[in-house]
């Protein structure tokens, strides 16, 4: 999740006023902080903080509604990766891109290439991406139709 806010303050301050980021997290205590956070900062008006739900991320209402979507150390501590990867594709627009970042230590290279297997089986696409030694990372593109 978005956890205390570390990409998300950066996230609301590149989209700017008329932007809008979409926050969310399992563990309301994170939730609060992040809103402190975001207050202190001025970026409140710009963050939608959500709670993730019993059967999934709590952004079914967003549709083909995002733009950019990251997952940043979070889809190994996901046991149902199919249904997390169906529920972003539902919520970004075609065209519309997932970046997944793991880290090494805890994700084999076989375990990340299966994740990638997941993805693409809802429909993604994987797009080059250059990046550091330490992090696994795909960039993934729901295609437009």
């Amino acid at each position: 999740g978005c956890g205390m806010g570390y990409f998300t303050l950066p996230l609301a301050r590149m989209v700017g006023p008329d932007g809008r980021v979409v926050a969310v997290e399992l563990q309301n205590k994170m939730l609060s902080v992040l809103k402190r956070r975001a207050s202190k900062a001025g970026l409140i008006d710009i963050i939608e903080l959500r709670q993730t739900v019993a059967d999934g991320l709590g952004v079914e209402d967003l549709s083909g509604e995002v733009d950019f979507a990251v997952a940043i150390h979070l889809v190994h501590e996901i046991p149902d990766q199919g249904a997390f990867f169906a529920q972003i594709w539902k919520a970004l627009k075609p065209g519309g891109k997932l970046l997944v970042v793991e880290p090494k230590g805890h994700v084999s290279l076989n375990s990340f290439k299966q994740t990638v297997a997941t993805a693409k089986k809802t429909g993604f696409e994987r797009e080059t991406l250059a990046g550091k030694a330490g992090k696994r990372k795909a960039l993934l593109i729901k295609p437009p139709p």
